[in-house]
């Protein structure tokens, strides 16, 4: 007689053996949902065979007959239980832009892909339309270098792969131009003129000494030019996004065409006022061209390698609304005596703030060197005016001839009306530097 209950036994022994060993799941029980595809790339894998111990080859793991897994940028090698399923290639595409280009400006774009491959076309769009294209090298990288004229954005695209959206600022070209002339009645705007003409709106801002008398939102103004003065013309962007703001600014005086000694009125005042702010001694600012104003016209002409005529023309106003304070060739606080362009710089802490122009030895014979005032005498010492010693008989001295070239015996002549002034900035030890 036989017994059914061993058969079924054995037959539920080996139901259970199978769903205990899911993992032992036979070939071909694995599936992925893709094998590539644009980063981040999210693939779902399923087994038919029951649960499964999954590693997704990134490092990251998980069990179940179906799990999504989501991947970076790379090359992957999931597994089930150890089984290889399936190579998933996940693409991606870096990109870099530099912060700030000048407009038309060469500007490279750098980037990557990956996983590296030699030879793939990547594109660069700029809104969307094509921009440029490059080829990658082996490592993946790639580069393109193109003219620029818009901020962006700017997106790479390999394949279905895109990179972020990339932006840089551009800055714009600002030319600012005086177009007329500069004497009294005379026509006379500012013009500026931004490139690209997108990049933003345009301020100008005029002040005559000192005193705002325009502020507008426009690229040409014309100027007040009944009244003598210094006109300072600022003009700044207001920028449109992307664009880098930009300024500049410009001088120009309007006066008579020709001043000379004499002269008077408010001309003449725009002339001192600005000689002034250059840190060029005068007694006052009066409005009268008188010895001192024709001293820091000479002073001034020398410091630029002017003719030393003393006498003011349309190339000298030009040049003074241009012009700059002089510089010191020497940190610190002294006087320095430029023998060449025969001039005197009072210097303080490496800044000029007083210029004077000056007559040395005839011959030449002006000691050069580092010198200290060892004498001084308050008044005259023979033909010396207030005379400040620092060799021998070599001083800083007033004199009532200080022309243009060097015409003294070896002293540094100084003008009568500024010999005092100097004398009380120039104590005892104090230091002065003279050089060629």
């Amino acid at each position: 007689m036989r017994v059914a209950l061993p058969i079924v036994v054995v037959g539920a022994i080996a139901a259970a053996a199978l769903s205990a060993e899911a993992a032992e799941a036979a070939p071909g029980c694995f599936r992925a949902s893709a094998s590539e595809g644009a980063a981040p790339l999210t693939v779902t894998f399923s087994s038919t065979c029951g649960s499964v111990h999954w590693s997704f080859g990134d490092g990251a793991a998980a069990d179940g007959a179906e799990v999504a897994h989501t991947y970076a940028a790379g090359a992957w090698a999931p597994d089930a239980n150890g089984e290889r399923v399936a190579d998933v290639v996940s693409r991606g595409v870096t990109f870099r832009v530099p912060r700030l280009v000048g407009y038309r400006h060469r500007l490279t774009f750098r980037g990557a892909i990956v996983p590296a491959a030699a030879g793939q076309q990547v594109l660069v769009l700029s809104r969307g339309a094509f921009f440029a294209s490059a080829r990658t090298r082996a490592d993946g990288t790639f580069g393109v270098t193109r003219r620029i004229r818009a901020p962006g954005p700017y997106v790479a695209r390999w394949v279905d792969a895109r990179s972020g959206a990339r932006e840089t600022t551009v800055r714009p070209q600002l030319r600012v131009t005086l177009d007329g002339g500069r004497a009294i009645g005379e026509r006379l705007a500012v013009v500026a003129r931004l490139v690209p003409t997108n990049a933003g709106r345009v301020r100008i801002r005029v002040l005559r000494n000192g005193r705002e008398i325009a502020d507008r939102t426009a690229r040409r103004l014309r100027l007040d030019t009944r009244r003598p003065g210094t006109l300072r013309v600022s003009v700044t962007t207001v920028p449109a996004s992307g664009f880098e703001r930009r300024a500049q600014t410009l001088r120009a005086v309007v006066a008579l065409r020709s001043l000379a000694l004499g002269s008077r009125g408010g001309s003449v005042r725009a002339l001192e006022q600005r000689l002034h702010e250059l840190r060029y001694a005068l007694l006052r600012v009066d409005g009268y061209y008188g010895q001192d104003t024709y001293d820091a016209v000479l002073a001034f002409q020398k410091v630029h390698g002017m003719p030393r005529t003393g006498t003011v023309d349309v190339g000298f106003w030009r040049r003074l609304a241009n012009g700059g304070v002089p510089k010191a060739r020497y940190a610190g606080t002294h006087v320095e005596v430029d023998k060449t362009r025969q001039v005197m710089f009072e210097v303080r802490n490496g800044e000029v703030v007083l210029a004077v122009q000056v007559s040395t030895g005839a011959t030449g014979n002006t000691p050069l060197g580092l010198w200290h005032v060892y004498g001084r005498v308050a008044g005259w010492s023979w033909v010396l005016y207030y005379p400040v010693y620092f060799l021998r008989g070599f001083a800083i001295h007033g004199y009532p001839s200080v022309p243009p070239w060097p015409a003294s015996h070896g002293c540094v002549r100084v003008p009568m009306w500024v010999a005092t002034r100097l004398f009380s900035m120039h104590p005892h030890g104090y230091g002065i530097w003279i050089y060629n």
